[in-house]
């Protein structure tokens, strides 16, 4: 199976740039590709079901090739809120939970004025590249202006003036915000002023990554000579956009971290909604139903046309303005009647915010002929006017010729109060929400080019089960959303920049028959069937699909491998999804410890060991960590007794000088002929040419002459301490050298570089096979507490890794009341823990 390469398909708005998109030819061309929105997907009738793993000499599957683009960034609630610093806000704060009404309370009862130690007034909240080319003051409104308010005569989009900082596309977002009272009210609470219980003191929220975070500010301004340097209104005694501006950038950080981004960033923020543009030069077909079911749901929505680069604000000849940002408050089908033919016209209602005469002259318009063929019931239903108040109605195909760019904000369903919906606007999305990490060598797996690595990626399942209702294709709408979390904070300490992101989605026909989660060999025969339009460097990228019923599978990542970073990923639907992640339940298996048969020469070699233990052990018949140190790093000791190898692979006895008393030297005997039971002695063909750093018979190159350290020896004997005496007997001991075979046996296997390393991805593979199951989640833990500098896993680590395992899932398996859950009293808890 193979595909033509991809063609450019459509522009993506982003504040003023245009970004281009790429998608697979049309459905016309057989290869059954089509657009949908501003994704793209297979057609469904164009699917092919190939067997999931079809016979190893069949071809892979070849995919389009995964383009990514670079753009520039341009220069230019009633539900649960956090407060910044508590726990689950994703920040920290040196002086613990800001809490804005007992800072508030605290300040009045003092009587000073608060000042925030968190984003003081210095250089460093200003830039976190370069030091200012000028001094800048830090005044509250007080100290510049005699009479501040937070609101005069309410709040518009007049309140809304760029400074001296490139964050047009906030400004945009802010200037949005505006036209919806509830809301504006939600970011910018109403519970403050500079009269009644003024502290010094402010408080907005914002949504961030599935959180509303409450952020609490001083008023101390940015100014020079006199005057506010950034965001500020017309009014010069109007404080609220300032404010606001203050404390998204606290948010990410300082102000320079507001240079570039895009409106829908900033919208998402505002409202915790899933943007999506088009381009009404290459709109999907059911672009008006898509418009109608966002008004449905009480979506945002604004559109704009294409700004005339010599006139600022130029007027088109049909009176709309370009350049300039238009709401559309109404959609609605309208009966017509006229004498030659009847039946329904679709119409839209849009609102210039100037508030002013300048509207559309066109069809529909205030006063047009066309309202004499309106019903007066009609007429009244949708509330017409003629005042010249900036609102004014035109047909969707007006619309689709006039207008260069349509976005959609869809909210949260959490953003609706129920007690908000109305007749005609009763509907919310169903949202599905999870939040994973890319991280080194363990789920960054990079896209579909990277085929050997891309199965490593975090992986969703998401069933759609119910069509839309009235769809005639009997189809499924899914908005998927993949956003990447915290970059724009990240980047005042250097050199972090938007990660190439995107998403593909499988289809799984049989989805019981497929490995969770899906392995190599399912990606190799199986093509998706959607994805995202290319990969790019925004915060979020997010694509609407119809799709039909069943279940699917969604892999996001980033463009190339071993690229770290924690993202979002957003399902909308019409109707309930079943989102799940397709990955693996936490256990082990009863067989983990593998025992194997032995050979005559390796039960010689166990008796032997009895003898050696005996003689460590000493009188008590035990052997506490340090013993068990010095048995283990005997085998690691840079300098070993020379031993020839016979023809068997086995070991023979070192030649040493006798000891006075005329015999040899026992324990040089038995650890020489131990060798090979801790390492199994290779044949002479694999056996390596020696070298100064490794001897020739030196068992255990993986420690690299380190030895064992002193935790995981530790470790060692509490996994088979069963007494908690610090010791082992010599059945445990028996027991532990059997399982350190074992582990040792499995880790030369996936080091298949003989490194003395494991990559995160053959740590999966590793402790796959030697018995364990674990979910991305605690492979991600792994690597980030055991993983080097290079996100590998030394043996000590390995070994580490698999007692800490071991000793965790049998614990909790001691006490668990059913599959899944266990109760632990303090005291059990800290004595478990400790000890392991």
């Amino acid at each position: 199976m193979s595909y033509p390469p991809l063609i450019p398909y459509q522009q993506y708005y982003n504040a003023y740039p245009t970004i281009h998109y790429q998608q697979p030819p049309s459905a016309a061309n057989g290869y059954g590709w089509h657009g949908n929105g501003y994704g793209w997907q297979l057609d469904p009738s164009a699917w092919q079901t190939p067997p999931l793993y079809p016979s190893l000499s069949d071809p892979v599957v070849e995919e389009p090739p995964i383009q990514s683009q670079k753009v520039e960034q341009v220069n230019a609630w009633d539900g649960p809120v956090v407060s910044y610093g508590e726990k689950g806000s994703g920040f920290t704060s040196k002086t613990g939970i800001q809490d804005f009404y007992e800072l508030r309370n605290d300040c009045l009862a003092r009587g000073v004025l608060f000042e925030d130690s968190e984003f003081p007034p210095a250089d460093s909240s200003l830039f976190f590249s370069h030091r200012p080319d000028r001094h800048f003051e830090w005044k509250r409104p007080g100290e510049i202006v005699d009479n501040p308010q937070l609101f005069v005569e309410g709040f518009s989009r007049f309140d809304v003036q760029q400074g001296e900082l490139g964050d047009c596309w906030l400004l945009a977002a802010v200037a949005n915000l505006t036209l919806y009272r509830r809301l504006f009210f939600q970011i910018v609470p109403d519970d403050q002023s500079f009269d009644e219980n003024y502290a010094g003191i402010f408080h907005f929220r914002f949504w961030q990554y599935g959180r509303w975070i409450d952020v609490v500010i001083d008023d101390r301004l940015p100014t020079y000579r006199g005057e506010l340097v950034f965001l500020h209104s017309t009014e010069e005694n109007e404080f609220w956009s300032a404010l606001l501006e203050k404390a998204y950038a606290k948010l990410h950080g300082s102000y320079e971290a507001l240079k570039g981004g895009s409106t829908c960033e900033a919208m998402e923020d505002f409202t915790g909604g899933v943007t999506e543009m088009y381009e009404m030069k290459a709109s999907p077909p059911n672009l008006f139903k898509i418009i109608v079911k966002a008004y449905e749901r009480w979506s945002l929505m604004g559109c704009s046309i294409e700004p005339d680069p010599d006139v600022l604000e130029a007027q088109t000849p049909e009176g709309l303005i370009r350049g300039h940002a238009y709401s559309i408050t109404k959609v609605q089908y309208v009966n017509i009647a006229t004498p030659n033919v009847s039946g329904k016209i679709p119409l839209l209602r849009l609102r210039n915010p100037w508030g002013n005469e300048s509207e559309w002259n066109g069809a529909w318009s205030d006063h047009s002929p066309e309202w004499q063929y309106i019903s007066e019931d009609q007429k009244e239903e949708l509330g017409l006017n003629f005042d010249a108040d900036g609102e004014f109605w035109m047909s969707f195909k007006d619309f689709q010729s006039h207008f260069d760019r349509l976005e959609i904000c869809n909210l949260n369903p959490d953003s609706l109060a129920e007690d908000e919906l109305t007749e005609g606007r009763n509907k919310k999305w169903e949202m599905s929400v999870f939040e994973g990490e890319w991280v080194r060598g363990v789920t960054a797996g990079g896209c579909r080019n990277f085929l050997d690595t891309f199965f490593h990626n975090p992986q969703y399942r998401v069933v759609l089960e119910e069509v839309d209702e009235g769809d005639e294709e009997d189809k499924c709408t899914v908005i998927i959303a993949l956003m990447q979390k915290n970059r724009r904070q990240m980047r005042r300490s250097g050199g972090i920049d938007l990660l190439t992101i995107g998403f593909a989605i499988y289809h799984l026909p049989y989805p019981d028959r497929v490995p969770k989660p899906l392995d190599l060999n399912f990606f190799k025969y199986n093509a998706s069937v959607a994805r995202s339009p290319s990969f790019i460097n925004l915060r979020e990228v997010s694509c609407r699909f119809k799709l039909p019923r069943g279940t699917y599978c969604i892999v996001p990542s980033t463009f190339d491998p071993n690229e770290e970073g924690e993202f979002l990923l957003r399902v909308f639907s019409e109707h309930q999804n079943n989102m799940q992640e397709n990955d693996l339940q936490i256990g082990i298996t009863d067989d983990a410890e593998i025992k194997p048969k032995l050979t005559p020469y390796e039960i010689k070699e166990n008796e032997i060991v009895v003898k050696l233990f005996k003689n460590v052990a000493g009188e008590d018949g035990e052997v506490d960590w340090k013993e068990l140190k010095e048995i283990l790093d005997y085998y690691t000791r840079k300098e070993e007794p020379s031993v020839a190898m016979n023809v068997d692979g086995v070991g023979a006895l070192p030649q040493s000088a006798p000891p006075a008393s005329g015999e040899h030297h026992l324990l040089d005997v038995i650890l020489a002929l131990l060798c090979g039971v801790l390492c199994k002695n290779p044949s002479l063909d694999e056996v390596p040419v020696p070298t100064q750093d490794m001897a020739l018979n030196n068992p255990y190159p993986e420690t690299k002459n380190k030895g064992f350290s002193k935790d995981v020896c530790r470790s060692m004997i509490a996994m088979l301490d069963i007494d908690r005496t610090g010791k082992l007997n010599f059945e445990e001991f028996k027991r532990l050298w059997m399982i350190i075979r074992a582990w040792k046996s499995v880790f030369n296997q996936f080091d298949k570089n003989r490194s003395g390393t494991l990559t995160g991805f053959e740590l999966r593979q590793a402790l796959t096979s030697a018995g364990y199951t674990l979910n991305n989640h605690t492979l991600n833990i792994l690597m980030h507490r055991y993983g080097n500098k290079d996100a590998e896993i030394e043996f000590d680590d390995f070994i580490m890794c698999a007692v800490k395992l071991k000793i965790m899932i049998e614990l909790f398996k001691e006490v668990a009341s059913d599959k899944d859950k266990a109760t632990f009293s303090l005291e059990d808890w800290i004595e478990n823990t400790l000890y392991a």
